[in-house]
This record gives C-alpha cells, sequence and structure tokens, in this order.
C-alpha cells in the first residue's frame, strides 16, 4: 500500500476520535538531546605543529569551492602590520585559493553587519592559537559569533588549534592547573569541556576538576599535533599523538577515560547522553520495580524465524481480524520504504487476516508525532517493534510523547511485541545499546529501555550466539536486574508477571539475587511451554527443554 493512501486513510478512521477530545497535541516531552549530532564540521587541534593530515582533512571539509576565513584574534601578534598576510600565505600554501583575514579587538566593530561579512558566504573559518579569552573578549555574543554558528549551519567547517581549540566548547577552560579557571566560549560541542596540549603538558587534572565541578559536561583532552574531527555524531581522530574522553564519576560509577589514537572513532551523542544521565539520578537504582505487565501482554521474540504460533499468538492477543496493529521498523538501517507493503512485518500480519496494518514512520519528534500518527497509535491494539540495532529506537523516541503512546496500548489491555532489537527494547535496562557496535552490553549513555517490561534486561538470539557470559557479566554488575535470554525462534509471552516460552528453544533467566556454586551454572532453562514467575522469580512450569546448555 502505498504510504501517502495510508496515511489519508488513518487520517479519515480517527478523525471521530480526535473531534471527540478537546485537543489532540501531545503532553510537552522533555528535554532530548539530538542524535543526530551537530550541522556541519569541527576540526579540533590541540596546539603544537599541525600535522599534514590534519590540515589536509580540514580542507576536505572545506569544499571544493573553499571559502576561508582566518581568525587569528587570540595571538597578541594579531595587531601587528603584516600578520594578516602572513595567515594568508600560510593557509594558501595549504590549499585554500580564497582567504580572507578577520581582526578587532572592539565589540562594537565585531557586531557590526559589514565587519562579520566575510562569514556570511564562508565554507570554513580557522581560529589560531594564543589566548582564548581574547577570542571570547572580543567576539562573544556578537555578529561574529552569529556569523561562525551560521557557517557549520551551512554544512560548513570551523576549526582551530590551542586556543582556537578552547573556544569551541562553551564551558571554556581559560587557565589553570591543576586547578582551573574558566570562562565563556563558542557553543559549537555541545555539552563538551575542550583542552589542549593535553598530554603534552600534564592537563588531565585540571580537566578532572572542571567536570566535578559541571555535572553533564563531558571532557576532551587534544594533544599537540592531534585533531578531533567532528561531523554529525562522528568522532575521528587525525594526527601523531592522542584524544582523551572524559567522563567524570557519578554515583557508583567511576570516572570513565577513554583515549583514542589517529583512526579511531567515538560517538557525540553517546558522549552527551552519558554525560546527562551521569549528573542524574542512579540507573539502574539500586531496587528496581517488579517485572509485572500491569495491562495487556508482551510477545518478546529472541530473533530469527518466527515461528507461526508465535505471530498467532501476538495477533490473538491484539484482537484477530479486528486488530489494529502498528509497525514500528526504526531499528533498522537505512530509508523506512514509502510503500508501506515493503515495510517487514506488514505482509507477515495481513497474512493472518489482519485488515489494519499500519507503519510508525519517521525518526525525529517533527516526523513521528504527526496528527495522523498519533491518532493511529491511540487506536492500535497491538504495536511491533522491528529488528536491527536498538539504540535507533531511543534516539527516535525518547523524551518525545509516543513511548507514552506504546505504554497506552498495553493500558487498554492491547499486546507489545517485537524481534531482536524489538525483544530488547522492551526492558528497562538496555544491553548492547552502544551505536559503535553490539558488543558492548553496558554502553554509558545507551542504557534505558522503554521497560514495557521493567526490572529486567533481554537480549536475544541467545544460545545461538553464545550469549550466557555477557549477561551474565550484566547481572553481576547490577544483581538487581534480571537477565532474560531468549533463543532464536521463541517468544517469551508475558501476562502480568508470569512469562511462558512459546516457539521452539528455550528462554534462559539469570538471578543475580541468589547464590550459584562457582563454575556452576548461573541461570535457569526454561523450556517450550514452560513458565517463569518473573517478579517471583521462580518457575511455574519448567517445561521440556530444547537441545542446548
Amino acid at each position: 500500500m502505498n504510504r501517502a493512501i495510508a496515511a489519508r486513510s488513518i487520517l479519515l478512521c480517527a478523525l471521530p476520535l480526535l473531534a471527540a477530545s478537546p485537543s489532540s497535541a501531545l503532553q510537552s516531552p522533555p528535554a532530548r538531546i539530538d542524535p543526530g549530532g551537530i550541522r556541519g564540521a569541527l576540526v579540533v587541534v590541540g596546539g603544537g605543529r599541525i600535522p599534514e593530515e590534519v590540515s589536509s582533512a580540514f580542507r576536505r571539509l572545506a569544499g571544493e569551492e573553499a571559502r576561508l576565513v582566518v581568525i587569528p584574534t587570540a595571538s597578541a601578534s594579531a595587531d601587528e602590520p603584516g600578520d594578516e598576510q602572513e595567515w594568508i600565505d600560510l593557509w594558501q600554501g595549504r590549499g585554500f585559493d580564497r582567504v580572507v583575514v578577520l581582526h578587532t579587538r572592539d565589540r562594537a566593530v565585531a557586531d557590526d553587519p559589514a565587519f562579520s561579512a566575510p562569514l556570511e558566504d564562508a565554507t570554513a573559518v580557522w581560529f589560531g592559537g594564543g589566548d582564548q579569552s581574547r577570542i571570547s573578549e572580543a567576539y562573544l555574543g556578537t555578529g561574529v559569533e552569529r556569523a561562525v554558528t551560521d557557517v557549520l549551519g551551512r554544512g560548513g567547517v570551523v576549526g582551530g588549534t590551542s586556543a582556537g581549540a578552547a573556544i569551541q566548547s562553551r564551558l571554556m577552560i581559560t587557565g589553570g592547573n591543576p586547578e582551573a579557571t574558566t570562562g565563556e566560549g563558542f557553543d559549537l560541542l555541545p555539552d563538551a569541556v575542550i583542552d589542549q596540549h593535553f598530554v603534552a603538558r600534564d592537563r588531565m587534572p585540571r580537566l578532572q576538576g572542571v567536570l566535578r565541578a559541571n555535572p553533564g559536561k563531558f571532557g576532551v583532552g587534544v594533544d599537540e599535533s592531534t585533531a578531533l574531527v567532528v561531523r554529525g555524531r562522528d568522532l575521528t581522530v587525525v594526527g601523531e599523538s592522542t584524544v582523551t574522553l572524559l567522563l567524570p564519576a557519578s554515583g557508583s560509577r567511576p570516572e570513565e577515560e577513554t583515549v583514542l589514537r589517529a583512526g579511531d572513532a567515538a560517538d557525540l551523542t553517546a558522549l552527551r547522553r552519558a554525560a546527562r544521565d551521569r549528573a542524574g539520578e542512579e540507573f539502574p537504582p539500586q531496587t528496581m520495580g517488579p517485572p509485572r505487565v500491569e495491562g495487556g501482554s508482551l510477545v518478546i521474540v529472541g530473533g530469527g524465524g518466527l515461528p507461526d504460533e508465535v505471530v498467532r499468538r501476538f495477533v490473538a492477543l491484539a484482537g484477530g481480524a479486528e486488530a489494529r496493529i502498528v509497525i514500528v521498523p526504526t531499528a533498522a538501517e537505512g530509508r523506512i520504504p514509502e510503500d508501506s507493503g515493503r515495510v517487514p512485518g506488514v505482509g507477515m500480519f495481513e497474512e493472518q487476516g489482519v485488515r489494519s496494518v499500519g507503519v510508525l514512520y519517521g525518526r525525529d519528534p517533527g516526523e513521528v508525532e504527526t496528527p495522523e500518527q498519533v491518532a493511529m497509535l491511540r487506536r492500535a491494539t497491538g504495536v511491533w517493534f522491528g529488528g536491527g540495532r536498538q539504540w535507533r529506537f531511543v534516539d527516535a523516541y525518547e523524551g518525545t510523547g509516543v513511548v507514552e503512546l506504546f505504554r497506552d496500548v498495553l493500558r487498554r489491555g492491547g499486546v507489545i511485541g517485537g524481534s531482536s532489537a524489538g525483544a530488547t527494547i522492551q526492558g528497562e535496562y538496555l544491553v548492547r545499546g552502544n551505536p559503535l557496535g553490539n558488543a558492548d552490553m553496558m554502553a554509558d549513555g545507551y542504557e534505558r529501555g522503554f521497560a514495557f517490561l521493567p526490572g529486567v534486561a533481554i537480549d536475544q538470539h541467545f544460545a545461538q550466539r553464545d550469549r550466557f557470559g555477557d549477561l551474565s557479566a550484566v547481572v553481576d554488575r547490577f544483581p538487581q536486574v534480571l537477565g532474560i535470554g531468549i533463543d532464536e525462534g521463541t517468544a517469551l509471552v508475558v501476562r502480568g508477571s508470569v512469562g511462558e516460552v512459546v516457539g521452539g528453544g528455550n528462554v534462559h533467566v539469570f538471578d543475580g539475587s541468589r547464590a550459584h556454586a562457582p563454575g556452576g551454572r548461573d541461570f535457569e532453562t526454561i523450556g517450550p511451554g514452560g513458565r517463569f514467575d518473573l517478579a517471583r522469580r521462580v518457575r511455574v512450569d519448567p517445561g521440556e527443554a530444547a537441545g542446548g546448555p
């Protein structure tokens, strides 16, 4: 079915519902972090000699028709005659044909549109080294700062070395070591505190101190002759030494230090989320809610082929032929097909006789929270989360009203189901959430699932990929979390606090509150037909275990 036709059909069906409510708008969602990262690109250089690979990366990011504006204001020599031409010669030698130097120490001049005019069509801006306070004193809050930000907004690149690196974070280190003094810089790299000459001048103590005093920030320490390149949410390292990423200690979590070298990568969104989470309440809490579905049912599938009996059970719980099912394909990579009939899962449910199968489109609030899609979710009797990577669900929906609309399906007595990533997202503690790879079981910044089943962590493809040790490590660290590992082709169907195993494989339950003999099993296996009371953490019926451990 064509998406546009489907949307019109949904809207027409939803009109009576919308008319019955004085307001169909969602409640304002909590503040969220834009998962797309920054617009444009940054090149953050830690001072010292700038290697050719760093200047070449900056030149490539400036585009084929590069137009560079150099701002040397951090340097005391910027006022000297001849300094301007030296900058022009330097950057023309690095491959820029069009170079303009912009410098003043007068804030009134900096706020004059005529002064900042060269920035209006610039594709690149470079801040030289010196004293970063000179940059902020001259330009902070003026038209220059706004114009530099606009360069990024147009997809351009902003770079700088030493002081020109420090100015790129709003909370700016201005001096001191081991105790730093701070000021205000440009908000180019959100939620970061940037330091430079990092290893060469032993500046770890001052960056640690700034982070301790400013919860919600993460640290970036760039050493000399090295650059951190930021594009969107992607962080990569170019140059000769290291970039140190630092998350402050919080509650039971120790400080986390990650050292990156040339070619290494990190994720800006994960760092921002991790810094935010460390500044908030401890998660997971020491006491978690009991694993119980207060209304409706869950169908949690371990990936692989879906047995017909699992599909039939989901459809029956959703209302049979009269069910109104919404597919959530967001975890998959790439664009969601415009033709809803090509979205995985639609045909599967239509073959079971379901007449109303819709698709939740979009990956950001503006796309997701349309009146048509909100109405579709409010009418849904079943929601199915597809496979892929579970962090994409978090990026798309956390901090929006959509998650509560999912929960409303359960409150109305409906069913939520999902396979693989669509299984893991249903737990409260999210495993394998790292956007850079799925091997990390406890990914800082991506540890919160949607908690349709509170108090649990759910892993999938379990026996087939020998994931027993992985989930055991999670429960060892967080014994308050009940670990659930589900084999492929198998579902745990939960009503109330009791889960029933359906399909051809097993479900494995890890209970960290119980003592286990050294070297012995730290899990229980429930076979097809078996049942387990998740709240009481006891077997109700073991079933007949399928092959495997």
